[in-house]
């Protein structure tokens, strides 16, 4: 188990709600890559897509770590609710927020931070999304 990993997760929805996808990647403090996931999730919001790919990280980060998760993401929506800045209101977002608060406590910290779509990083996880969605419409 490593001491601290770091996350970027990502999720969009194409039409809102449209077809849906989520992106994440794993790295280690070097910045070595130790997962990418990407999943078609179906119909969905864009902000219900960003919540599921944070609760699909929160469960993947437990595969590496008890210790301390930082979380990256584009959605600065997501990020200041999870931080406590802003109230979750929308009735069908509660659900996941109840259950990526629950998921937490699986670690010893986690850090939320917002970051561009353009960081290196984040645009690996925007890049899954895209590919899941990609090839679902080609099916």
């Amino acid at each position: 188990m490593l001491n601290k990993i770091y996350i970027n997760a990502d999720g969009g929805s194409r039409g809102n709600p449209g077809p849906g996808a989520i992106g994440i990647t794993i790295r280690d403090s070097k910045n070595n890559y130790l997962i990418f996931h990407k999943e078609f999730i179906g119909k969905a919001t864009n902000n219900a897509a960003e919540y599921r790919a944070l609760v699909k990280s929160l469960e993947l980060a437990s595969k590496f770590t008890n210790k301390e998760v930082n979380l990256f993401m584009d959605s600065e929506l997501i990020i200041r609710q999870m931080k406590g800045e802003y109230k979750v209101k929308a009735g069908n977002l509660v659900l996941f927020f109840m259950k990526a608060k629950k998921l937490e406590k699986n670690f010893e910290k986690v850090n939320y931070k917002h970051v561009r779509r353009e960081d290196k990083f984040q645009s690996k996880a925007d890049a899954l999304v895209n590919e899941a969605l990609d090839a679902r419409e080609l099916k």
